[in-house]
């Protein structure tokens, strides 16, 4: 009875743990937001002064990234280990057709609002400042990219650089021989390629699944990593509402004329908001309900606080820690479920932004006074889902694969800088959704596969089973170890040593003295 006090008081500590870092997330928000208004009636708030403020959030950022790739490999390796091909083969198909499906549904969702509202008015453009046009993407190219991508030369490479767009030079043939006079060369950009890292792990993890026993100490090692990076999680969400308040209250603090923009792109704004709502609040939510049966709110109370870093941070794989924790110590999802979902989903679903590319590829062809038809709206729909896939978990990088799209439909890229002076506040709202459909996709995948990991616990267990028999003697054999022992000691007769000041009455017939 005393030790289950002990746990029912354990238990209450750790909840109002939680709870009082999550209270104190949502009060950094708001202090954030309101400081960030106050500053902004300062006169002539220098940038010097802004980037202090921001500091704070920076450092919560750097934290953050500098926990994503070993987190990302220790989550792969171990969760990959710990099942068999069959079964994450399975966990893997889910994990896809739940991905792609609401991907195509948010795109769906964001290009009905944007018809419907119809946000884009022509006068923008004269009113708003044009910058350079930018340079064209293929589509081809940006495929190529993407599957490059996936397959790294160098994984140490890797950690810290991707293959960029493949760019186009011409040249004076030296040779007849050579048909063009144009060659291609990759160009690599900063940033981790986190797409081609994830796609060797998970081939590392499950080889490393296959080799059984011979690999448990490698197994071993990425579980105790794995476990260390949470505790690092543990630490950092204790810092974490003073920076989140510090990035909003930067961002707020850094426009110039907000009010300009908020009338200028109010209503484009509203379009967005409105559909990340319908799709995050209402769409998955029911889709959740659908498959599990469970209150959606609860889930959603579990994966309050990785919502709201992400509203803070603009970052999906920066909030990838912290939805780690959120599912697998609030919702006591499977570990194996969330090693291998989560990795893959901050990567490839990105339901948010399939929804923003949608919105402001038919603004921008709005805004320029062009009417699409029913085959170019359904090419930005399908755009914007493979865009999203390809799109860098980092802040800002709608922005990055909104050229592929407006390519594809053949609409002036230059106009991308008009939304630039709005992209930091919905960048976050989109993070959200998307830190949401990921969390989501692991509960469903994990409700799914809750028998094959039963029966995978099962086979583990009598396995350890069959082994501990192994280990265990017989009675028998017991016995005649005993016996073995007394026979070859010297003093196997006795029931205990000799010393010199004890004399030896009853002694052993068969042992004799010495010479």
């Amino acid at each position: 009875m005393y030790i289950l006090w002990l746990l029912l008081l354990w238990l209450l500590l750790a909840w109002l743990v939680l709870l009082t870092i999550a209270l104190c997330d949502v009060l950094g928000v708001i202090l954030g937001s309101v400081f960030g208004s106050v500053l902004r009636m300062v006169p002539d708030l220098s940038n010097t002064t802004v980037l202090l403020i921001s500091f704070p959030g920076d450092i919560l950022m750097r934290m953050l990234k500098m926990l994503i790739l070993p987190l990302i490999i220790s989550s792969l390796i171990t969760g990959l280990a710990g099942l068999d091909a069959k079964s994450s083969g399975r966990m893997g198909t889910r994990a896809m057709v739940y991905y792609m499906s609401t991907t195509i549904i948010a795109a769906i969702v964001g290009v009905l609002l944007v018809i419907s509202i119809h946000p884009g008015n022509p006068k923008l453009k004269k009113q708003v400042t044009m910058a350079m046009k930018n340079e064209d993407v293929s589509s081809l190219d940006a495929f190529l990219d993407l599957v490059r991508n996936l397959f790294p030369e160098n994984l140490v490479q890797a950690c810290f650089q991707q293959v960029g767009p493949t760019l186009c030079f011409n040249f004076k043939p030296s040779v007849s021989l050579l048909r063009s006079k144009e060659t291609q060369k990759l160009v690599f950009k900063g940033g981790m390629n986190v797409l081609g890292l994830i796609g060797f792990f998970i081939a590392f993890g499950v080889c490393m699944g296959r080799l059984g026993e011979r690999a448990q100490v490698m197994s071993d090692f990425f579980n105790i990593l794995n476990e260390i990076i949470m505790k690092l999680v543990s630490l950092i969400m204790w810092y974490s509402p003073l920076g989140i308040a510090a990035l909003i209250c930067g961002k707020i603090a850094a426009i110039r004329d907000l009010e300009v923009v908020a009338r200028q792109l109010g209503m484009y704004m509203v379009t967005v908001m409105v559909g990340l709502l319908i799709h995050g609040g209402f769409i998955l939510p029911f889709i959740y309900f659908l498959v599990t049966r469970k209150n959606p709110l609860i889930f959603y109370g579990g994966i309050f606080q990785a919502w709201i870093t992400a509203l803070g941070t603009a970052s999906s794989a920066g909030t990838l820690p912290v939805t780690f924790r959120c599912l697998e110590e609030n919702l006591k999802i499977d570990k194996r479920v969330t090693r291998f979902v989560l990795p893959i989903g901050a990567t490839i679903n990105m339901d948010g932004t399939a929804l923003y590319e949608a919105v402001a590829a038919i603004f921008i062809a709005q805004m320029n006074g062009i009417i699409l038809d029913s085959g170019q709206i359904i090419t930005v729909s399908l755009t914007a889902t493979l865009a999203s896939v390809g799109a860098a978990s980092i802040p800002s990088a709608g922005l990055v694969t909104m050229l592929l799209i407006l390519t594809a439909v053949g609409l002036p890229t230059q106009d991308i800088s008009l939304l630039i002076a709005v992209d930091w506040l919905l960048d976050r709202m989109r993070t959200s959704v998307n830190v949401v459909g990921d969390s989501i996709g692991a509960g469903i995948v994990h409700h799914l596969s809750r028998g094959e990991l039963a029966a995978i616990d099962a086979q583990n267990k009598d396995r350890d089973d069959v082994e501990m028999i192994k280990l265990r003697p017989l009675p028998a054999q017991e016995m005649n170890h005993k016996m073995e022992i007394n026979t070859l000691l010297p003093y196997g007769g006795y029931s205990s040593l000799p010393t010199e000041d004890y004399e030896v009455t009853h002694r052993d017939p068969t042992l004799r003295d010495g010479p």
